[in-house]
């Protein structure tokens, strides 16, 4: 009868009918093949269970969702005996009073009852030891302890916790060895590696863990995120690490590791980030690691011992966003494929042995902040081409052996930017770098050019003037629309012909049609034989495109983040006809927009439907992308056409923001009080529906704008209607519905297709446990109210968007330890 704790009465009688064949336990048939005794004793029993089900209904209700686990409970006990203070008193309702299931911070399985499933005592300023009796708690799947102030050693006992997913112990004073019990799961016992195979988040850095990294670890093929830094691991890296497929990030760093970078890291083929420095490595950069396209948030090995020179292969890196190499013996020449990092925002090699020129290739990264090539054997001069660099914050090419003439404009009128000293050689400048003038001499000869190179360049550029006075007779016989302006991009990108592009998307065939917006039309096509991309042609005799286009080249060619759209190259030409021909061209993003996600159109309603995990991860995708446009570029930007359409999605579903075709910047300011500041445009552009309502009053565009966007954008993904929908009139708005149904029960008005996935026998079904289901609602909720925040009529009374990406974040948190 244990099988009936959580139902009322009926159910038990049901069930009692169901297994005597479906005959009434009152029916004849019973009487016949039953004693009176035996029907007694069920008639009893069942009087009982009405009895306690009518008088202790409320304390039924808890301890029939969890009833008492003695082995969980007394491990949670011997936990808290174990904490000297707790002084924010989340163990104050650790008591008998109620289930241990409903402790603060003690989570539940769904399926096995009174079995704790996750423990969340993050940043509780907890002082105490973790007791060996944690290894009880057979069933956690999440425990974070981060954060603490939590002593001792790591108990071996966590060797018997194979359901592990997440181990957070980070910012503690735990010590010792990583525990051979757990060493020895990992390595030594292949029956209890595949039980380990569950963990996915390993987080033990900022303690005192001494010994070394299992060999084993390898085996762990759900491992996403291993966080080891700022410890005092030693031995090597173990080569079967670079079996770990699913292996996003790798933080290693301030350790005492040593011996070479294994190879084998390359096979990693979704590795984001990897953070070595501040080891004891040497060898060579293995190519292999360096090489990994799929490496674009961190490449750090700074602060080892690295010999030889830097890999050919780094260009491969070409989304990679920061690399540093610093304090290292790196030797020979910069590589000139360095120059295909075009979404590096920090570069630092400074303190090693590199020589020669800096490459004249390197013109091509104008999205860098900071670069530090200071310290190494560098000669030549200082390259005109950082001039053009105007997002570059800092440039440090002090200690090396450069010479000529220091350049006077872009970065180099600021000397609180940069930093020339111990050039010996270097001259001229701004008149505050106090270097002294150059030698009209030195620069005669410098300048002294052979007769035979004078008469090439002369005919040269004879041919160049004829052919382009050809050009522009030709055109201006055959265009019919105006000139074409210089672009902000000519010296950002490299170009591609109108043919090219032609070629490439079979002669802008229908059948390559992707999407058309209101300046434009974008087609799918491979360039170069094997480069998937979007082309986005401007439709120019439309009002505003060629605006548009200028803006966006403006906006993409300073600003780097794994959530935006890449841009590849722009097109600005003229076609066959000789009409000018305008066009952007971005890599294809596999999966294409999530407005077709949210809203299959009929010839696609087979497609897959996105589960609550993916859409919540998109969502904070999109937030990521908007927090650093507002407060991480060094001027801040307005996107301003926020919607589903203009939210690519990748072939890992990672979500892009594109089209900044209606982009503002926020000029003077990146501090907190940018979103007052007047944008350089105040034209009321956007999309109804999605555009802010203060926008329709006259209002400059603003950060809180982009927010009001989001807000909208983010209660669409959960509800699953437009806010353009028909119901939504007279001032009833997707906002107001959602802020209405917030007193009642919020499931109701999520998108079905969301609930059918989640709940395929629908919400209602009587095997979602109540807790299971508050908690739902309560995540649902909270998802809710941050778009409803973000919404509001009032600009002031939104939240910014480093407050929603960090309560999206906290949301997510919740739905891992939950499993949901």
């Amino acid at each position: 009868m244990a099988g009936y704790a959580n139902v009322g009465p009926e159910q038990v009688l049901k069930r009692l009918k169901e297994e005597t064949g479906g005959r009434s336990a009152l029916g004849s048939s019973m009487e016949a093949t039953m004693p009176n005794l035996r029907m007694n004793s069920v008639l009893a029993f069942v009087s009982l269970i009405l009895f306690i089900y009518q008088t202790h209904s409320n304390t039924c209700i808890t301890y029939a969702s969890y009833p008492r686990n003695e082995t969980d409970r007394a491990a949670l006990l011997a936990f808290k005996d174990k904490m000297i203070e707790d002084p924010l008193g989340i163990m104050s309702s650790w008591n008998e009073s109620v289930s241990h299931c409903n402790w603060s911070g003690v989570y539940c399985s769904r399926r096995h009852v009174g079995r704790v499933t996750a423990l969340d005592l993050m940043n509780q300023k907890l002082i105490g030891t973790i007791p060996p009796n944690i290894g009880n708690l057979t069933f956690l799947r999440v425990i974070d302890l981060s954060a603490n102030r939590l002593r001792g050693n790591i108990p071996e006992e966590f060797g018997k916790l194979f359901r592990l997913t997440w181990l957070g112990l980070f910012n503690n004073e735990l010590g010792g060895e990583i525990p051979r019990n757990l060493s020895s799961c990992i390595g030594s016992i292949p029956r209890e590696i595949e039980k380990l195979n569950g963990l996915q988040i390993l987080v033990l850095y900022n303690n005192s863990i001494s010994g070394e990294i299992p060999d084993g670890i390898g085996k762990l093929q759900n491992l996403t995120y291993l966080y080891l830094w700022g410890n005092k691991i030693s031995g090597a890296i173990p080569s079967s690490l670079g079996n770990v497929s699913q292996l996003l990030r790798l933080y290693l760093q301030y350790n005492q590791l040593e011996g070479d970078i294994p190879p084998s890291l390359g096979r990693c083929r979704q590795l984001q980030a990897l953070w070595l420095s501040n080891n004891n490595f040497n060898g060579t950069i293995p190519k292999e690691v360096i090489g990994l396209s799929s490496l674009s948030l961190y490449f750090g090995v700074a602060g080892n011992s690295l010999m030889g020179p830097l890999p050919l292969e780094v260009g491969n890196m070409s989304q990679i966003v920061q690399v540093d190499l610093s304090d290292n013996r790196l030797t020979g020449e910069i590589p000139s494929t360095l120059s295909q990092c075009l979404m590096l925002v920090s570069l630092g090699m400074a303190g090693n042995f590199f020589e020669g020129s800096i490459p004249h290739s390197l013109r091509t990264l104008i999205g860098l902040l900071y670069l530090n090539l200071s310290r190494n054997k560098l000669s030549g001069q200082i390259p005109i081409y950082f001039e053009n660099f105007t997002v570059l914050e800092a440039l440090d090419l002090s200690f090396n052996g450069l010479e000529g003439e220091v350049p006077q404009e872009g970065i180099f009128k600021d000397t609180k930017r940069i930093s020339i000293m111990g050039n010996e050689e270097l001259c001229g400048g701004i008149k505050e770098l106090g270097l002294p003038a150059c030698k009209v001499s030195n620069m005669k000869k410098r300048r002294k050019i052979p007769k035979l190179k004078i008469s090439i360049a002369i005919t040269i550029l004879f041919l160049i003037m004829l052919t382009c006075f050809i050009v522009i007779l030709y055109w201006r016989r055959k265009s019919t629309t105006r000139p074409s302006m210089a672009l902000p991009t000519d010296e950002c990108f490299l170009k591609v012909s109108y043919a090219k592009l032609r070629q490439a998307t079979n002669e802008f065939s229908p059948s390559n049609l992707i999407g058309q917006g209101s300046h434009g039309f974008v087609y799918q096509g491979i360039l170069d034989g094997n480069r998937l991309v979007a082309v986005k042609v401007l439709n120019l005799s439309q009002k505003g495109a060629f605006k548009s286009f200028l803006v966006e080249c403006e906006a993409l060619r300073s600003i780097r983040h794994r959530n935006l759209v890449n841009i590849i190259t722009v097109c600005s030409s003229i076609d066959f006809t000789g009409a000018e021909f305008k066009a952007l061209v971005y890599d294809l993003m596999q999966n294409g927009s999530l407005e077709r996600w949210l809203h299959p159109s009929e010839n696609s309603l087979d497609m897959p439907k996105l589960n609550l995990n993916q859409r919540l991860d998109i969502a904070i995708d999109v937030a990521s992308a908007i927090e650093y446009l507002h407060h991480h570029c060094q001027t801040s930007i307005i996107h301003g056409d926020l919607k589903p359409s203009n939210v690519l999605l990748d072939h890992d579903m990672v979500a892009r923001v594109c089209d900044f075709g209606l982009a503002r910047f926020l000029r003077g300011s990146t501090s907190q009080d940018a979103s007052q500041c007047q944008a350089s445009s105040s034209l009321l552009k956007g999309t109804i529906g999605y555009v802010a309502p203060e926008y329709g009053l006259g209002s400059a565009s603003s950060l809180q704008g982009d927010v009001y966007s989001f807000g909208i954008l983010l209660l669409e993904m959960f509800t699953g209607i437009r806010p353009t929908d028909v119901m939504f009139k007279d001032g009833w708005t997707l906002h107001e519905f959602v802020k209405t149904t917030q007193r009642g029960s919020l499931v109701k008005i999520l998108d079905p297709k969301l609930v059918s996935i989640e709940y395929p026998a629908g919400i209602d079904d009587s095997q979602i446990s109540d807790v299971d289901m508050v908690r739902f609602e309560e995540n649902i909720a909270d998802i809710m109210r941050i778009g409803v925040s973000c919404s509001t009529k009032l600009p002031i009374e939104r939240m910014d968007m480093m407050n929603a990406l960090s309560e999206l974040c906290v949301v997510k948190k919740k739905f891992f330890k939950h499993g949901m």
